[in-house]
């Protein structure tokens, strides 16, 4: 039958027209927009606009199938009223929908050009239970709670939730504002019960509130950290110009003695600092005017500023280091077990010597995410060390002190950044690591990535060990064929697969497009992708095993929609699937369908 000019045939009483959705779950008393784009759904939507009955809005388990049937649906839906409706695109229709109340699904009807069904309503019940009265209240206020910690949470939303009186109503409506997983949502739709309903509503929001707060708590330490650093650079540079202004050799006096100071507090080992120490004297017998003393200087700053103490205990929460991984990743069940593994071990037995583990996958699956991830579980400083295109030894050892610009090498380099002996530190593309004639880096690496040397690993530059032995490695690879076989040997390799476009979506909705919304200056209530624009994004513009391509694509939308914000054509940009065209052009690639 024709879509454009359906038939509005009378139903009997207790058949309604059902829209199954894909990844939407529709509560009594809220406004939904929904795009409708098979023709059955189609069907169904304008025969309820023509004839003013209600539509049966329900999820449907498998998103994948086209054409679900009765065991692809799950029993409990929404009747709702449609608001609006707009059907000018061929392909793909709108409709505002308003819950009206819960039905539970019978049996399907056939005879129809729509998906029909029997289905028996579900009444609330008129009075509630003083329990269901008292966890409403507690909702209520639990509510007002995760308001003040949204960001960009909208004024009116306050306002909108204190005008719902009844307490089972409220639950609804703060059901659909929950960031949570769509059968989670299902879960409380299929609550009809109110007290149920009420007490699984305020568990998955007192969850949320909580995540929210050690959002903040964690935002606000870092915000301390990167003032304190702040600080003490503008401390410095005053130190500076005030030696200057005392002249020359008042100057070159205070920089030895503050060197004598920083080698007392840097906790060298006892040989370690006795060298230190006859530099020190060495430096202060000569001229400042010499060249060798900028040098030498040099050398002691750096002497100085290596973490050589021990690093603090540092207690490992499995518990919270799950949370982490889940927060950070989508996904990779396998390989968040396996670093749950990793740590697990690591907190029985501290003093052990774990695995190097060796992420080996294309780019942008999120192998150096991962490795911050592990970092802060465990605690510790997170640094990255790019071998990609190094193809000196010195670039890994470091060069002789003999040497015009002689510098420490890339690993202790990477350790003075970290400020801890004890940091994770990730040598990123081990597989692109390429000998000369200047030697083979990956011949240096092996004694860094030996647990048996590594106690006494020997920069160049420095010219005196240093214990690497705390450090955690974590090495990535695009190719392990790439990888030298000595090098494989040290490591253990962990492989991680491309992603699906189911994942890719979701990824998107999670993360890429909030951080892309705020890379380019939006308001969450200034730009929205809706699910079908996403959908299209990972299916036809991109082609990839990760999501930085994808994740560039979503920038592209958005700094569309910013100009059309800040040239004040729009207040609300809303980008739909078919929109993409004129943003991105013509479609780079076929559409897949399951």
């Amino acid at each position: 039958m024709d879509p454009e000019e359906p038939k509005f045939p009378t139903l009997p009483e207790g058949v309604i027209a059902l829209v199954p959705m894909r990844n939407v779950v529709l509560f009594p008393h809220t406004l939904v927009p929904i795009a409708v784009g098979r023709p059955k759904s189609i069907a169904a939507v304008q025969h309820v606009q023509n004839t003013g009955g209600l539509l049966g809005i329900v999820l449907q388990r498998d998103e994948r199938v086209d054409d679900p049937g009765r065991e692809q649906l799950w029993d409990v839906g929404t009747t709702a009223k449609v608001v609006q409706y707009v059907g000018s695109d061929e392909e793909l229709r709108h409709a505002l929908c308003q819950g009206v109340g819960r039905f539970r699904i019978e049996a399907l009807v056939d005879g129809y050009p729509f998906l029909a069904a029997r289905v028996q309503l579900i009444e609330e019940p008129s009075e509630l239970s003083a329990q269901a009265e008292a966890l409403g209240l507690q909702l209520r206020q639990r509510a007002a709670e995760i308001i003040t910690l949204l960001p960009g949470a909208p004024a009116e939303l306050a306002h909108t939730l204190q005008g719902v009186r009844s307490p089972s109503h409220l639950a609804d409506v703060v059901a659909s504002l929950l960031d949570a997983e769509v059968t989670d949502k299902q879960m409380l739709l299929e609550a009809v019960n109110p007290e149920e309903r009420l007490q699984k509503v305020l568990k998955m929001l007192s969850h949320r509130i909580e995540v929210l707060r050690l959002s903040q708590e964690i935002g606000a330490r870092t915000k301390e950290q990167i003032d304190d650093v702040q600080r003490k650079y503008i401390l410095r540079e005053q130190l500076k110009t005030i030696q200057k202004e005392l002249g020359e050799e008042a100057g070159s006096n205070e920089d030895i003695a503050q060197l004598g100071e920083l080698i007392t507090k840097a906790g060298m080992p006892a040989d370690v600092e006795s060298q230190a120490r006859k530099e020190l004297a060495r430096l202060q017998r000569m001229p400042d005017s010499s060249s060798e003393y900028s040098m030498l200087r040099t050398y002691l700053e750096w002497m100085t500023e290596l973490p050589w103490a021990a690093p603090p205990a540092s207690p490992i929460d499995l518990g919270e280091a799950r949370r982490i991984l889940e927060t950070d990743h989508y996904g990779l069940e396998r390989i968040k077990q396996r670093i749950v593994e990793y740590l697990a071990v690591q907190k029985l037995n501290p003093q052990g010597r774990a695995p190097i583990l060796c992420f080996v996958g294309p780019p942008g699956v999120g192998k150096t995410s991962l490795g911050q991830s592990i970092a802060r579980a465990l605690g510790r400083p997170f640094v990255r060390v790019s071998l990609g295109g190094v193809h000196d030894e010195a670039e890994i050892r470091g060069h002789r002190r003999t040497y015009i610009g002689a510098m420490p090498g890339m690993i202790v380099q990477s350790l003075r950044k970290a400020g801890a002996r004890h940091c994770v530190m990730m040598l990123d593309e081990v597989d692109k690591l390429s000998p000369s004639a200047h030697g083979d880096p990956s011949a240096a690496l092996l004694e860094v990535l030996d647990p048996e040397q590594n106690s006494t690993f020997r920069d160049s530059y420095l010219g005196v060990p240093f214990d690497l032995s705390r450090v955690v490695f974590i090495a990535t690879a695009n190719v392990i064929d790439h990888v030298p076989a000595p090098m494989r040997d040290r490591m253990e390799v962990i492989e991680l697969p491309g992603y699906t476009q189911e994942e890719k979506l979701q990824i998107a909705q999670r993360y890429l497009v909030r951080r892309q919304r705020e890379a380019n200056g939006l308001r969450d209530d200034q730009c929205e992708l809706t699910v079908a624009a996403l959908q299209a994004l990972v299916a036809e513009y991109t082609r990839e095993a990760g999501v930085r391509q994808l994740e560039r694509e979503i920038g592209r939308v958005m700094r569309h929609a910013a100009v059309q914000i800040a040239d004040g054509t729009k207040e609300q940009v809303r980008i739909d699937a078919s929109d993409l065209d004129a943003i991105l052009g013509p479609a780079k690639f076929e559409h897949e369908t399951a």
